[in-house]
């Protein structure tokens, strides 16, 4: 019988935690539950993470806090955010900080699954993550990528525009053809692009 995946899920919401235990048994995952990031710290060990998914915000250690600290203990594990709309900035700099995907509150089952599975894969696969987004941002205009430091900034298209002295409309064209020419399915792909080509 093959092992299923060991799934850490960190919220300190019980109703998501039961909500996510569920959904991950039905999909052949093995969820593991934890209340806050400390608590998964003390449980954890030297258990095997195939994957962890976390909330942002929380009590005592933010999910960025936890990443961080992970990273310092030389923790591989893939690591998934779940954020709130408000929490993009953070998401972003939880981004630079190494995870993986985040996905924002709330989210349908099907995109924390697919999410999970990208996640099961990309461990341990040797390609050259810097060259393959260097490819896919070559044929950006020097504005498209100008808009795309701004996005990487964690700024809103408001402020993009006023920095660029663009209208925020033009903005969101340019967001739309960044991620029609870089072929990103969503933000958070564009994102890890983005950061692998040292923008």
């Amino acid at each position: 019988m093959v092992a299923r995946p060991i799934i850490h899920v960190i919220d300190d919401d019980e109703a998501m935690r039961d909500s996510l235990a569920f959904l991950l048994d039905v999909q052949g995952f093995e969820p593991c539950l934890h209340e806050s990031a400390g608590a998964f710290l003390a449980s954890i060990g030297d258990r095997a993470a195939d994957c962890i998914v976390t909330d942002v915000r929380m009590p005592d250690m933010t999910g960025l806090d936890l990443v961080r600290r992970l990273k310092a203990d030389g923790v591989t594990s893939p690591v998934i955010i779940m954020t709130g709309h408000g929490d993009i900035a953070l998401a972003v700099e939880a981004m630079k900080a190494g995870v993986i995907d985040f996905i924002e509150k709330p989210f349908a089952n099907e995109i924390l699954i697919a999410a999970i599975g990208e996640a099961l894969q990309s461990r341990g696969q040797p390609r050259d993550a810097h060259l393959d987004a260097e490819r896919r941002l070559e044929n950006l205009s020097p504005r498209e990528r100008d808009v795309l430091a701004g996005v990487v900034a964690g700024k809103v298209n408001k402020v993009i525009a006023h920095d660029l002295e663009i209208s925020p409309r033009t903005v969101e064209i340019y967001r739309a053809n960044l991620m029609s020419k870089t072929g990103a399915r969503n933000f958070s792909e564009l994102m890890r692009i983005a950061l692998a080509a040292g923008l």
